[in-house]
């Protein structure tokens, strides 16, 4: 079934937000009474109201390697070195992981489940379940679009093996086709049996990369039929073009994919199997062109009009900002040059037109792994071994962390890792952008929208009231956002004698269809009597917002930003509009 649950475009009244007058604040007893909370940011409370605690802590997954590329172990924080800009950083937070699980830690780490881990010996450094910050998203994206059917179920057959035996406890996978437009064939599970499962149906479905291989073979052979170079050229320019386009909606649908995995706690993989991309289109049957007619012809000049290198670069460039990692897999694996096979042999066109093709197909799948830290398969017609490296990657690798000087400005800093010890090779992404707070609650609130997650640690709560029909066909649906104050940081103001929150809620819904809206933000006016907070501490903030949706099956999903205390929290709901009414 074709989704558009990856597409976070506005969806033009499906699901449009709309956000009425600032509601009055309203200190309704809560379900369950809930004894006050130690409220995050609480020196704070003396502080001008506004001041906020943004603690961004920018990740680097580090992945070392001897020259022989065999994974080397025990290495410390004090062994690296991290520039940003240039600049050198103090590594503040450090795990050293192998097989999933933190064998050292920096001094101070974040608090995990440990119940269920066997004793170690006395003494000993004992292995801890890794946070979800550092828990691996695995996407797995077959291209149906630009791959041959027996190259992708020969590569699937491997795959299967490979998932089902070689991903961490708490790891997640996600299976995604592209077949001229996106489909989510799995979503998030633990469960490889389900992964493994989608993977084999998809051998019952068409793959098309056959199409590119007989038009390019039309476009050659008249090429080599034409009787002038601007006859030939004019083939070449209408192949190209085409290519061009195909090539254009291939990158769109990789760029939604990454930007809807933005908000995604965790470590993010893309394992992208494909026959290739071209990285400037048509540019072997330009070669063609130039082969024929030799200084007859400026047709390779003509190629960079096609030339897609800045939206691969723009591609890598999205997923290091997002701490996504491309592992790519050229399907095709040894290939055999079509130039001397028996059908083209009277082609004329040679090896080397056969060469730059290949090339050119493999150029994009190595860009965009070395440049976020992934690795490309190339050139194998057995991927197994090498997908026993990418296991390696998975679960074991080195986790820096450091703190920036600045917060939410927007700007893109390239990172670099150095290991003191000399003759060890280093992997890692090559940048990331400092999004704004506004940016980081659009892109959770997207991702929670999207994907089976919360993050609700302030307790949110949704309930939905009884939609109204207008005449248009379209129902107005009463939401209303429930906080608990003993969550929120509150700010004393001396000149009215109250306490204040800077709260904001960020609002998105999804219909039936995957049509998604706009996020739509408000401030949240929060405020209580001086006299009232420490019996407000077990009340709830109520806010009413209404959406204007579709009848059938919607999903709602809200993010709540504290901007004194820089926390957010994530909640999404379901809910019937129509007949059955909200539930």
């Amino acid at each position: 079934m074709m989704s558009k649950r990856l597409i976070p475009t506005c969806l033009a009244l499906a699901a449009l937000v709309t956000l009425f007058g600032p509601a009055a604040a309203q200190k309704a007893p809560a379900a369950k009474a809930e004894p006050p909370a130690a409220k995050a940011g609480q020196n704070e409370r003396d502080a001008a109201f506004g001041e906020s605690v943004n603690v961004n802590v920018v990740n680097v997954d580090v992945y070392v390697t001897d020259k022989s590329g065999k994974r080397v172990s025990g290495l410390t924080k004090d062994d690296f070195e991290i520039t940003e800009n240039g600049k050198t950083v103090a590594v503040t937070n450090f795990y050293a992981v192998e097989a999933g699980r933190a064998l050292s830690v920096d001094d101070d780490p974040p608090a995990v489940d440990t119940s269920a881990e066997p004793p170690g010996p006395p003494g000993a450094t004992k292995p801890v379940l890794l946070p979800e910050d550092q828990r691996l998203k695995l996407i797995v994206y077959i291209d149906n679009f630009n791959l041959r059917p027996f190259n992708r179920n020969r590569v699937m057959r491997e795959l299967r093996a490979f998932l089902g035996t070689k991903l961490s406890k708490g790891d997640q996978m996600m299976l995604v086709t592209y077949d001229r437009s996106t489909h989510v064939r799995q979503t998030f599970t633990s469960d490889p049996d389900l992964i493994n499962s989608a993977l084999l149906s998809l051998e019952k479905i068409s793959a098309q990369g056959v199409h590119s291989d007989s038009e390019r073979r039309d476009t050659l052979s008249k090429i080599e039929d034409s009787r002038s170079a601007a006859e030939a050229e004019g083939h070449a320019r209408s192949y190209a073009e085409s290519a061009f386009n195909d090539l254009s909606f291939s990158i769109d649908a990789l760029k939604d994919l990454v930007s809807s995995l933005a908000g995604m706690p965790g470590r993010k993989a893309i394992l992208y199997v494909s026959d290739g991309l071209q990285m400037i289109a048509g540019q072997d049957v330009f070669y063609a062109v130039q082969s024929k007619y030799a200084e007859q012809t400026t047709g390779l000049t003509t190629t960079m009009q096609y030339d897609a290198s800045r939206r691969f670069n723009e591609l890598a460039a999205n997923a290091n900002a997002n701490r996504v990692t491309f592992y790519t897999i050229d399907a095709a694996g040894l290939r055999v040059y079509s130039s001397i096979s028996a059908e083209n042999q009277t082609a004329g066109q040679g090896i080397y037109v056969d060469s730059v093709q290949i090339s050119n197909l493999q150029a994009p799948l190595q860009m965009l792994a070395e440049k976020t830290g992934g690795v490309a398969i190339i050139n194998r017609n057995l991927v197994t071994p090498a997908l026993e490296k990418l296991a390696e990657d998975f679960g074991t690798y080195y986790a820096l962390g450091y703190a920036p000087t600045h917060y939410g400005d927007g700007r893109y800093y390239k990172i670099d890792v150095k290991v003191k010890r000399k003759g060890l090779v280093v992997r890692h992404r090559e940048g990331y952008r400092d999004k704004s707070p506004e940016s980081r609650m659009t892109d959770s609130t997207l991702a929670v929208l999207n994907f089976p997650f919360e993050d609700n640690k302030f307790g949110i709560d949704l309930e939905f009231g009884e939609a109204s029909p207008r005449e248009d066909g379209y129902y107005l649906v009463p939401i209303i956002v429930k906080i608990p104050l003993s969550k929120v940081t509150l700010v004393p103001r001396e000149q009215t004698g109250t306490e204040e929150a800077q709260v904001r809620l960020y609002i998105a819904a999804m219909d039936n269809k995957g049509g998604i809206s706009d996020v739509q933000q408000v401030p949240l006016p929060i405020s209580i009597p001086a006299a009232e907070v420490q019996a407000a501490m077990t009340k709830y903030f109520s806010y009413s917002v209404s959406l204007l949706m579709r009848s059938g099956d919607q999903k709602v999903a809200v993010g709540v930003r504290d901007d004194v205390a820089g926390q957010a929290s994530f909640v999404s709901r379901m809910l019937r509009v129509g007949s059955v009414g909200g539930r």
